[in-house]
């Protein structure tokens, strides 16, 4: 089993900035590949980004259209940790955002291991 807890969120005007951080626990040999999610209210939850490594240490990175430019994600393996850094952001990024585990792909069925959700409010 993999634990994930993410912290980070808030409030936030709109141009402003938050790091989301997801650190894992227990076989973190299973996330070798990570995502970031976010749910709005009324709608379907919606990848952000993710991060995985080939068996060559290779790592590949992808973005959802709509963060492109602001959003960077970024993994510190020796803390377990995932990030997503969050720029100028915009009202229609308000969320609740959870990270997953487990699949290196932007389909939020595939991934084994889910954070409990965090969430992410940006005013006009």
């Amino acid at each position: 089993q993999v634990q994930l807890v993410e912290s980070g969120g808030g409030l936030v005007q709109a141009g402003g900035s938050l790091r989301l951080s997801c650190t894992a626990s227990g076989r973190t040999f299973s996330t070798n590949a990570m995502g970031w999610f976010r749910q709005a209210p009324g709608k379907e939850r919606e990848f952000v980004a993710n991060i995985r490594r080939d068996m060559r240490y290779i790592t590949y990175i992808e973005y959802t259209d709509s963060v492109k430019g602001r959003f960077t994600i970024s993994r510190d393996n020796a803390k377990n940790t995932l990030y997503l850094q969050m720029n100028s952001l915009k009202p229609e990024d308000t969320a609740v955002y959870y990270c997953a585990a487990g699949s290196g792909t932007r389909d939020a069925q595939k991934y084994a291991y889910w954070g409990q959700g965090i969430q992410v409010t940006v005013s006009a």
